[in-house]
């Protein structure tokens, strides 16, 4: 079992179980009808993919409609074992489970928003006491409300009336679970040319996100620029989700609304894992799977993480907790595209590890990751002409991608990318010098190319480095 599990296959249907639930105290029909046969053809899908272990689970339609327990007896007899149905408070639980699988150390509210609900619990680290559920989600407000936002926010402000949660988190991080609350993530990056795509982890202020709530609001909202970034099957409830979203920040007014991929399914995975691996650093452990798979050597890859960090306390460079492990990620993956074309391994790196399926990252470290790569492969260029993804992070950040890019440049063309040689070689600064010292019998690893690396080592660290 892996800390930072891989999706081998993953195949979503949008049904609309929760559909006129509120109206009619039923499943939708249609929605049943289509749900199992998802069903149905997501089990064979297991069973061709080699499944030994079946885990279903239903949420707050399933558990709150008159017809619910037969389309449940009905899945179990499909899928051939028992279906979980989740109480509210499991439900939230999970979800808060599933921002502290997908996130490093989490501190804030978390709230995922379904069709016919919405789960809030806070996290500090882990879920911390009691979470909530609330009856707003967009399926929900979209049918009690008639299609009508001045009355979905009237049900909006009564469900939240008693904001006891919210209050205790004023301040604090929100994160933002669910399709809906994702679109409107998609919809602010489109609105900006933001130059990522990957929604996990995308955070943006609380001014910001209530200035697009404020727009999606209006009747006039299909109309934005940039709504293409949205699939249609989301469209229809971007308002009532901007609408519960702004409800939300006007209550809790939060330091950042961070949108997260994460929620119940991969928090309960995440239960079943033992203890030891849950404590495990999810970016770490998925940067040193892809070294194993990909590199040229796992062992010469974490060399260069004490290589590196004993550089930088040379040059004077102070790292948080997370810069830490931001570079200690480079490291382990400076070498996965060596298998590519020299013309482009620069840019392979920094498309392969920007978007990469990895969690415990903010942006602006997906950004240094792969920015250090990229310098690596293609040159230490100035930002001008570095590419868009620069943009992403501020000068501390860019420096740093730069240095480390910088002295990956020097050791990959020492080592040759094989374990060994950097143990024996260190920095040592006397005065306003820095000198590269290596053992007598390793003079010969000096020349021509080796200078003019550290030449551009000197440049980026602003002092002297010269060979000894």
């Amino acid at each position: 079992m892996s800390r930072s599990p891989t999706p081998l296959f993953n195949e979503k249907i949008l049904c609309g179980l929760g559909k006129q639930l509120a109206s009619t105290g039923r499943l939708d029909d249609e929605a049943v009808d289509r749900s199992l046969a998802a069903l149905r053809r997501f089990r064979v899908l297991a069973e061709q993919a080699g499944a030994d272990d079946f885990h279903v689970l239903a949420t707050a339609a399933a558990r709150e409609a008159e017809n619910g327990p037969a389309f449940i007896r009905a899945a179990e007899e499909l899928v051939g074992q028992r279906i979980h149905v989740l109480s509210g408070r499991e439900e939230a639980f999970y979800a808060a489970l599933g921002i502290v699988c997908g996130f490093h150390k989490p501190s804030g509210l978390s709230a995922d928003m379904g069709g016919g609900s919405v789960e809030f619990s806070l996290i500090d680290g882990q879920p911390t006491g009691e979470g909530i559920t609330l009856p707003v989600g967009g399926l929900r407000l979209l049918d009690e409300s008639g299609g009508s936002l001045e009355r979905a926010r009237e049900l909006v402000k009564d469900a939240l009336a008693d904001d006891k949660l919210l209050k205790q988190a004023k301040g604090k991080t929100f994160y933002a679970v669910g399709g809906t609350w994702r679109a409107l993530g998609f919809l602010h990056m489109a609105r900006n040319h933001y130059p990522l795509r990957v929604m996990h982890h995308y955070g943006i202020s609380a001014d910001e996100a209530r200035k697009l709530c404020r727009r999606v609001k209006k009747s006039d909202f299909t109309k934005m620029r940039g709504l293409s970034a949205v699939s249609s099957s989301r469209r229809a409830l971007l308002p009532y989700g901007a609408l519960l979203l702004n409800e939300i920040i006007k209550r809790m007014q939060p330091s950042e609304v961070v949108f997260s991929r994460v929620g119940v399914r991969e928090g309960y995975l995440y239960s079943l894992l033992p203890p030891k691996v849950q404590s495990a650093d999810a970016l770490e452990t998925a940067a040193e799977e892809m070294s194993v798979l990909r590199s040229r050597s796992p062992v010469h890859a974490r060399e260069l993480i004490k290589w590196t960090s004993e550089a930088f306390k040379v040059f004077d460079v102070d790292e948080t907790a997370d810069e830490k492990r931001y570079r200690r990620a480079a490291c382990l993956l400076g070498d996965v595209t060596w298998r590519s074309h020299p013309d482009y391994r620069g840019d392979q790196a920094l498309n392969l590890l920007s978007n990469a399926n990895f969690v415990g990252v903010d942006h602006p470290g997906r950004a240094f990751i792969s920015l250090a790569a990229f310098y690596r492969h293609e040159g230490l260029m100035a930002d001008e002409v570095s590419p868009d993804i620069v943009k992403i992070c501020n000068p501390r950040q860019v420096f740093r991608a730069r240095l480390t890019g910088a002295l990956f440049r020097v050791a990959y063309l020492l080592s040759t990318a094989m374990p060994g040689l950097l143990p024996e070689i260190s920095f040592v600064r006397k005065g306003d010098i820095v000198t590269l010292c290596a053992p007598e019998n390793r003079q010969d690893f000096m020349g021509e190319r080796l200078a003019r690396r550290l030449e551009g080592l000197s440049e980026v660290a602003g002092v002297p480095v010269v060979w000894d």
